[in-house]
């Protein structure tokens, strides 16, 4: 777009004879004020505050994410791959037992995946043995026992599982109760579920609160958790905010006592969860860039136009200043045109540049509305840089000797 602000300039202005034109004698017939010049600033000023109200749309979604209640606690959580074969398996405990003893980790807790992930198993099922066409879809999370309380996970109804290294019970979420038709989340405890055609059955134990298990561009689905240690690939740990450059040490100490033959991997849970939004944080980057461009090359078109406008002012704001006219009297006639020209071009890209990026939220199943304060802070934010950029030459109209 910030190209398009020189392209179109360019070809316009190759129409015109350069001369006649930085005259001011070609102008549009719409109007006898509205010159070509004043169109190219309006034009470029449209341009900025459309990626400029782009640019604050984006921030504030992404700051959304970075501060959204997301059902359970992500601080202070690291993450650990562990193998997850039978010999490797059979240590973990062990291991948990070990991490516990050091002073900085406060919780331990082994699953496949992390509350939030990009990626999940997710299968088929039914419910209460219900006939083959009637089969339901949810997403599954094995962890142990431990995996409520590491997280902070809150619970509705029932209880949580019982600790198993097979499946006995499960726990659901808030949103499978709905989408099993259930008013309460009481009333589907001791129902039956069935998944793999019968290879994993087993009652409902507990409800736990609704927590995003997919990143926010996606709903909360129906999520199904239970115990199933041969599929843990995953050590939940969390530590305390002190020394935890010392806690990581110690963390890989003990685990390559237990795994010497494997690589060490971890990872902080916040930093995956900024991950997930890569594409929409270069995004943001992006519009900083483009925005802080089109601002320039707007304030320069100003430049050249309040310059061009003080050499014609000359004889008028001498003679305004011999009639009596004060040094903000002159300022005010030289910003209160700029003015009008910012809010002219704020009027044409406030609806542009709602549509975009309302179009671009969409995507996103939790997203912020666009009020009117972003629209406020742009509008106001193109008026600081036009003010800034004409007080130059209005303060120096203002203070010469009206003699000259």
């Amino acid at each position: 777009m910030t190209l398009l602000s020189g392209i179109y300039p360019a070809i316009i202005m190759s129409g015109f004879n350069p001369i006649t034109a930085l005259r001011n004698k070609t102008s549009f017939k719409t109007s006898g004020k509205f010159s070509l010049r004043r169109g190219l600033v309006v034009f470029q000023f449209i341009i900025a505050q459309v990626l400029i109200i782009g640019m604050l749309v984006v921030v504030s979604q992404m700051d959304y994410f970075k501060n959204a209640s997301l059902g359970f606690n992500k601080e202070e959580m690291i993450l650990v791959s562990v193998p997850n074969d039978s010999v490797s398996l059979s240590n973990i405990y062990s291991l948990k037992n070990s991490l516990l003893q050091q002073p900085g980790i406060s919780k331990v807790s082994f699953s496949a995946f992390s509350p939030i992930d990009d990626s999940h198993w997710s299968s088929d099922f039914r419910f209460e043995k219900s006939v083959e066409n009637s089969k339901f879809n949810a997403d599954l999370k094995w962890a142990d026992s431990e995996y409520f309380s590491t997280y902070n996970i809150k619970l509705a109804a029932g209880k949580f599982y019982s600790e198993s290294d097979t499946v006995k019970e499960f726990v659901v979420n808030e949103t499978f109760v709905k989408m099993m038709g259930f008013k309460n989340p009481e009333d589907i405890l001791g129902k039956e579920l069935d998944f793999w055609d019968g290879f994993h059955v087993a009652q409902i134990v507990g409800v736990v609160k609704d927590f995003n298990s997919s990143p926010l561009n996606k709903k909360i689905t129906p999520v199904v958790l239970s115990s199933w240690k041969e599929v843990y690939g995953l050590i939940n740990i969390k530590v305390q905010p002190v020394n935890v450059e010392q806690t990581l040490h110690e963390i890989e100490k003990q685990w390559s006592s237990f795994f010497p033959d494997y690589v060490y991997d971890y990872q902080f849970l916040d930093e995956k969860i900024d991950g997930f939004y890569k594409r929409e944080n270069e995004i943001s980057q992006l519009y900083k860039i483009f925005a802080g461009i089109a601002i320039l090359i707007s304030c320069l078109g100003l430049f050249g136009l309040v310059s061009f406008m003080a050499l014609q002012k000359t004889k008028e704001v001498g003679i305004r200043k011999v009639l009596g006219a004060s040094a903000s009297n002159i300022v005010l006639l030289f910003s209160k045109e700029f003015t009008v020209l910012v809010s002219v071009a704020f009027l044409i890209a406030a609806p542009i540049s709602y549509y975009i990026m309302n179009k671009w939220l969409e995507d996103f199943a939790y997203r912020i509305e666009i009020g009117a304060g972003l629209f406020i802070l742009a509008v106001f934010g193109s008026m600081f840089f036009a003010w800034l950029t004409v007080g130059y030459h209005s303060i120096k109209a203002a203070v010469a000797n009206p003699v000259k």
